[in-house]
């Protein structure tokens, strides 16, 4: 599995150096968010990361949810299930919790069926700002403040429709924001579609926070510094 590149296995621990984090934020899922930044002072391995590993080591089910509880540091070495049943905890060594994961129906460990469905979901995932929360934060006229940009990962699902398919391509389908006082509520909705036909579908939640007026010269300007931020790094 390709992700082995970005982690380190040590029986049934992982952990994650900064370098590593940041590679496949950068270089897989073509994020460019400051927590994933090497030097950032409150660093977070990417949560897609995380993702990528269970379906690798777990299988993938039909029907599956990811609840994040927590910020994975560097460094930290967490216990990750080689099955689930019905239900899974991503623990470190103290047992506290940073993953909840659910999962029921068929599995699969096609090594074909993951690779897509990993690459499609996070190349998706990656792609989210500034492309889809720039477009719905103004069609809500709110947006997160320019200095210190707050957007956390909070859950994700999926339900494939059938198991006996190779490729994967990600389609999203619908897009909403909930808002209370300076909190907002964002659901990514998508379709997995593999040569022409619906096989699956799924949602990624996020909660944005320090929410205020919408302001088209502040998002200018937050957008044109990952720009900045991205093309410093491709150099």
């Amino acid at each position: 599995m390709f992700i082995e590149n970005y982690c380190a296995i040590d029986q049934e621990k992982i952990s994650f150096t900064r370098e590593q984090g940041s590679t496949f934020a950068k270089q897989v899922a073509d994020d460019f968010n400051p927590l994933h930044n090497v030097d950032a002072k409150k660093f977070c391995v990417p949560g897609d990361l995380l993702f990528s590993i269970i379906i690798a080591k777990s299988g993938l089910h039909k029907k599956m949810t990811f609840d994040f509880s927590g910020m994975v540091n560097d460094g930290v070495a967490l216990t990750f299930p080689t099955e689930i049943k019905d239900s899974a905890d991503i623990v470190d060594d103290n047992n506290k919790t940073y993953l909840s994961v659910n999962a029921c129906g068929e599995k699969t460990h096609c090594p074909a069926l993951i690779d897509a469905l990993t690459k499609a979901y996070v190349d998706f995932s990656g792609h989210t700002f500034p492309g889809i929360l720039v477009k719905l934060m103004a069609e809500n006229n709110v947006m997160i403040n320019p200095a210190r940009p707050m957007v956390m990962y909070q859950s994700m699902s999926i339900d494939l429709f059938r198991l006996d398919v190779k490729t994967l391509e990600l389609k999203l389908a619908e897009t909403s924001l909930t808002i209370d006082g300076k909190r907002g509520d964002t659901w990514l909705e998508f379709d997995l579609i593999s040569n022409g036909e619906h096989v699956g579908h799924g949602k990624k939640h996020m909660l944005m926070s320090g929410l205020r007026e919408y302001n088209q010269e502040s998002i200018d300007s937050l957008v044109e510094q990952y720009r900045q931020s991205k093309e410093s790094y491709q150099a």
